[in-house]
Parts: structure tokens; sequence; C-alpha cells
């Protein structure tokens, strides 16, 4: 007897044959590529460096580099840079996460050259002028300053800071305004020198381009760029200790977090730990948190759980805004919906539910051809094969509820759950 997953898998994928081609370049950059019908192309430039491969007197170069990569190159400046795609009403944009660097675009699909053109000029051409880096910083002051003026931003950076303590992974990505304003153009140079390998770069499209094309594409664009490879070996995380801090803050809402360590993103837990993330408080209105203490009792506006995996290791989290009165009521109900999940199993109709579910915002989420591609690509950053849609479904209706209940009294041991409060006025 099929399962709706089944069913919905034999329906919904049914051409499984569009498939990514694969290869590498003479230098070592990795170039994935999926043909796909449509007008609109996608591309993605990853590497493999973030915020916890700085030394802690770089603390936010990573994220300084992604930014003044588009302030000039030795054969454009920052406005040709800018206004390359957003001519032809394309899309051109960066992140740094504490793991990856990237540069995306979203363009129609004539313009592959252009974009390659682009994409090559700024990896590897960009000439970090002063005076633009000048202005840059200013910019990426009031990135920070925005972020202190949010606490429900700046309280997730600190329960990092706090659970990853004295590690890498504790560091803002953004790092601190004394930090940002040091940094100068050799900085970015040696940083760049020291972090920056040629093998753990990959270039990866969806578009309606033939695998052929786009290699030859990216051949005359960053195939005679010379390899650079390092042997850079991070620093692997090992030791946590909890920790509960309460810290007044000038808000009308007073905010929480509460949570603790995680599977990293290869294991082979990940998908009990996704489903579980995704019952107590994923993006769904229908999640028990915010079921049980947004819709039931009002306390909170804002309510979630977040699972953050990296190489070694994750996080699992529940955040809240509440008012200050209803701060006690509220945090006690988010231990009393954790308790359930420890205690009682899925029953076979809730188990079907939270599996179909995922697959559904999965496959809704794989819709945008840009998120599948950052997906995949930094599945393949972490050495993980690419895995298709099928291969999701395969696994999600592997998960059983013992699997889930096991996994809640692995990540919810209260004796290991952290938390961190911003008092609000109660005035």
């Amino acid at each position: 007897m099929f399962s709706v997953c089944r069913i919905f898998a034999a329906n919904f994928f049914d051409n499984m044959d569009n498939r990514y081609n694969e290869t590498r370049l003479p230098n070592g950059i990795r170039l994935i590529h999926k043909e796909k019908s449509g007008e609109i192309a996608h591309l993605v430039m990853m590497v493999e460096t973030g915020t916890r491969d700085e030394q802690a007197h770089e603390n936010g170069l990573a994220h300084f580099v992604e930014h003044t990569i588009f302030k000039g190159t030795q054969s454009r400046k920052a406005y040709h840079i800018l206004s390359c795609l957003d001519n032809v009403g394309g899309d051109l944009n960066a992140f740094t996460t504490k793991e990856e660097t990237c540069i995306q675009a979203t363009f129609l699909k004539q313009h592959y050259r252009r974009a390659l053109d682009l994409f090559a000029d700024i990896a590897f051409h960009s000439t970090f002028p002063e005076n633009e880096l000048a202005k840059e910083k200013e910019v990426i002051l009031d990135e920070i300053n925005s972020y202190l003026d949010s606490p429900s931003d700046e309280i997730y950076d600190l329960f990092e800071e706090m659970v990853f303590k004295g590690h890498p992974l504790s560091r803002n990505i953004l790092g601190t305004t004394a930090l940002v304003k040091g940094f100068h153009r050799q900085d970015i140079l040696d940083f760049m020198a020291h972090n920056y390998s040629t093998d753990q770069m990959i270039l990866a499209s969806v578009g309606d381009i033939s695998f052929k094309e786009l290699e030859k594409l990216a051949m005359r664009y960053f195939g005679e760029q010379p390899a650079h490879i390092i042997n850079r070996k991070r620093e692997a995380f090992g030791s946590y200790t909890p920790e509960n801090r309460t810290m007044k803050r000038n808000n009308h809402l007073s905010h929480c977090m509460i949570g603790g360590l995680a599977p990293e993103f290869s294991s082979p837990l990940r998908m009990p730990i996704v489903m579980l993330n995704n019952v107590l408080g994923g993006p769904a209105m229908s999640s028990r948190l915010g079921l049980n203490i947004r819709e039931k009792y009002g306390f909170a506006y804002s309510i979630e759980s977040q699972y953050t995996a990296y190489s070694d290791t994750g996080l699992i989290s529940v955040y809240m805004g509440v008012d200050p009165d209803s701060l006690e009521k509220a945090i006690g109900l988010v231990y009393k919906e954790i308790d359930k999940l420890c205690q009682q199993r899925l029953g076979t109709m809730q188990l079907q539910h939270a599996k179909q579910q995922l697959i559904g915002q999965v496959a809704l989420s794989y819709e945008s051809g840009m998120n599948e591609l950052l997906s995949i690509t930094r599945s393949l950053l972490m050495g993980d094969p690419i895995e298709y849609m099928d291969e999701i479904i395969r696994k999600v209706e592997a998960v059983t509820a013992n699997d889930i209940i096991d996994m809640a009294n692995r990540v919810f041991d209260k004796t290991q759950l952290s938390q961190i409060v911003f008092t609000g006025n109660d005035d």
C-alpha cells in the first residue's frame, strides 16, 4: 500500500531525469548545473569560508570581504558592478554565514555570459580601494547598530555567543565596531590568501542552458584562474557548559531564548531533528508552540523554534517575544511542550501529518530555483552528495515516532539547556 508521501512523489516528481551535472575545472573549482526550461536562470558561487575561519582580531572580516568585493575590480568601478545585471533586470546579492560566503544572482537566461563574467571578475579581480572601504565601513557600522536596535536579532547572536563560548562559532558575523573600523586593504588580501581555496569553491547553476555550453563559459571565465589550494583545519567544537543569563533591556517586550546542542549537518540523525523542530515550532502556524502559546493563550506575537546545523555541531533553540507580565507563564508553557515531546510518542496520524507537512514545505521551497541551488551547494561543501527530492522523501518516510521521541530526549535534556532573557519594561 502506497503512503501519501509516495503518492505525492509519484505525482509531483514524475520526471526525475532532470538531474545535476558535475565537473571540476583544472583549478579545482567545482561546477554543477541542472538544465531547467524557463526564462529565469540562477547562479551561485559559494566558498567554504565564514566567520569561524577568522582569528579573534579578524572578527567581521569575512563579512567585510563579502561587502567590499563589489567596490571595484581591475576593469570595473563599483557602479559598473552593481549595474551589470541590474540594467538587464537581474538581481545580484551576497551573504556571509559562520561557515560560507556566497555570491548569488537571478537573471534572464540570455545573460549567462554576462553573469559569469561578472562573478569571475569580482571573485578574483577585486581591488578593494581604500576610499571605497572607508565608505563601506560606515554601511556595516549602521548594520551592526540596526541589529543592536532589534532585540529579536541581538538575542540570537548573544545566545550563540553563550553556547559556543570561547570557540570561533561564538563570534558575531558582523564583527564589532572597533574591529571593523580598523580593517584595511591588506587585512582583506591576507585573509583571502589564507582562507579562500579554489578546491573549496562551487559554481552552481539552474537554468535553460546545456551543461556543455555552461562548461565552455565557465572554462572561459574561471578556467584560467590559477589554482590556490590551502590546507586549513578548522578548530573543532567540543566544550559546552549550559548557562542562564538575564539581561535588562529598555524594550516594551521581554525576549527569551532556550536551547542547546543538536546534531551536525551531516549527521544521520538530521532528519529526526528537522522533523522534531518542525513539530515543535517550525514555520507552520499549526506548530505546537504556535497553537498552544500564541493561539490558545495569546502570550506571544512571535514564537518559533529553529535548528541550525554546522559542519561539526548544531543548535536547537526556541525564541519568543512576550509581554513582561506573561514571561514566566510563557516560559513554563514552552517547557511543558518540550516535556510532551520527550514523554509522549507521536500517534500514527500525528506522525503522518508531520511527514506530509515537511515534504510539502521542502517542495514549495524547491519551487524557487535559488532556494534549491543554495541548499544543494551548501550540502556539497559539507561533503554530502546532491540530495534529490525522491531521496528526501525516502528519508522522511523512514523517520519513526521512536526516532523523534529519542531525539527530543537527547536535545531537550533540561540539565543541558541554556537560557537567555531580555527583560522588558513592565510599566
